[in-house]
């Protein structure tokens, strides 16, 4: 029988806590990459051209339908060799993060990206006529009008996004990388396997306390934002 003591949950859960800068900023390093790429296909989807266009929806369509754990290990071990072979140029020696926050930002692009795309194409195109037939450049009359109806709209599944983005890093600790899943697994190998459901119960708590302080800023910023309920 399985014996379990919080007080174990307790001692653990410092330990753990000091990775957690690492696993911050992962995530912050691959949503700004992810935002800037998930733009330039959104761009490349909406701009017309039927060239652009194909490759970005078959970039989108690979890439979503590529289990994580799978990206990451064909960055992990495949970029390696493939920059080697055809550039000679070895990354061997680069820290395990910086190909975390590269496979993420490949997954995390072609999930954001269709965020963009919904939000953008839910906003009426008369709205965006309106202000150029009063004077507004296309620039401005994005920034004023589009942007911040879109931005509302897209708020929710930016969330969702950025809480699956959070998920899919923990699979890190599956290369080395002693991010808040992988110093639990260490902890795990130094107590010879013992308190196992102490570990991961210290780390879910973790885990838990970042998805309610994202989903509870997202409430409040929708809230914020919309002007009917304020």
């Amino acid at each position: 029988m399985v014996s379990y003591n919080p007080i174990y949950v307790i001692d653990f859960l410092p330990q753990i806590i000091r990775a957690l800068p690492l696993t911050l900023w992962i995530v912050f390093l691959t949503v700004a990459g992810g935002c800037l790429l998930g733009l330039i296909l959104t761009w490349a989807e909406l701009s017309g051209d039927k060239g652009f266009a194909a490759i970005a929806r078959g970039y989108i369509f690979i890439l979503r339908c590529t289990p994580p754990i799978v990206l990451l290990f064909m960055v992990f071990y495949g970029l390696p060799e493939f920059l080697n072979w055809w550039l000679g140029f070895n990354v061997n020696g680069w820290p395990r993060g910086v190909f975390v926050v590269l496979a993420m930002t490949l997954l995390f692009a072609a999930n954001i990206s269709q965020v963009f795309k919904s939000a953008y194409t839910g906003i009426p195109k008369g709205q965006l006529e309106a202000g150029l037939s009063i004077g507004l450049t296309d620039f401005q009359a994005f920034r004023r009008i589009v942007l911040p109806q879109a931005f509302r709209l897209a708020l929710p599944n930016i969330t969702t996004a950025l809480l699956n983005l959070l998920k899919d890093t923990a699979l890190a600790y599956t290369i080395g990388l002693a991010d808040i899943m992988g110093t639990a697994n260490l902890l795990l190998g130094r107590s010879l396997g013992n308190y196992s459901l102490e570990i991961y119960t210290a780390a879910a708590l973790i885990y838990w306390s970042l998805a309610l302080f994202l989903s509870g800023g997202s409430q409040f910023l929708e809230h914020y934002l919309d002007t009917d309920k304020r």
